[in-house]
């Protein structure tokens, strides 16, 4: 059993660290160390200190929890690169690995989708780093369409992408 809820500031520091240990242990093996490195729990706090005190428009962030520890996290909000067009751009969706495999990160795209669907996206997008095949499989399993490509500019690391959307958002949200 888990909960959702929606992130506050205070959540910062936890989220940040829970986005630290998934992001490296997924790519480790994708992304050169330095960039690793650098993208670190002090990096981490800045960017969601940040998302979750200067809320942009149409954003949301959820938090998994079991047993009050928080076991995965999800955000969306509008589009921040032309290649997601007029779709919700889910920004994050990260969850430890430990607890995969338990409905928990189709819970948050879900409610995700539903905010989106609410703020008026009739559909969602998001990014994948080429090479993170289990994220692949996942999203396509979930029936997320490959629609594009494209070099992820991001603060410090490049990364090239594979685009997945849900052109039909209400499929995303009766999974």
């Amino acid at each position: 059993m888990f909960d959702v809820r929606s992130a506050e500031l205070s959540d910062a520091q936890t989220i940040a660290r829970l986005h630290v240990d998934v992001w490296r242990e997924t790519m480790r093996e994708l992304a050169s160390p330095s960039v690793v490195a650098a993208l670190n729990q002090e990096h981490r706090l800045r960017y969601w200190t940040k998302k979750l005190s200067e809320a942009e428009p149409h954003q949301l962030v959820l938090m998994a929890e079991v047993k009050g520890e928080v076991v995965g996290i999800g955000a969306i909000g509008q589009p921040s690169d032309p290649v997601f067009g007029s779709r919700a751009e889910i920004k994050n969706l990260y969850i430890l690995s430990s607890f995969q495999r338990q409905g928990i990160g189709k819970r948050l795209l879900k409610e995700l989708a539903i905010h989106a669907k609410a703020m008026g996206y009739g559909a969602v997008a998001l990014s994948v780093v080429k090479g993170n095949e289990p994220a692949c499989r996942f999203y396509k399993a979930l029936h997320a369409r490959k629609i594009a490509e494209f070099r992820d500019p991001g603060p410090i690391w490049r990364s090239d992408n594979i685009v997945y959307a849900w052109d039909d958002i209400d499929q995303l949200i009766e999974q």
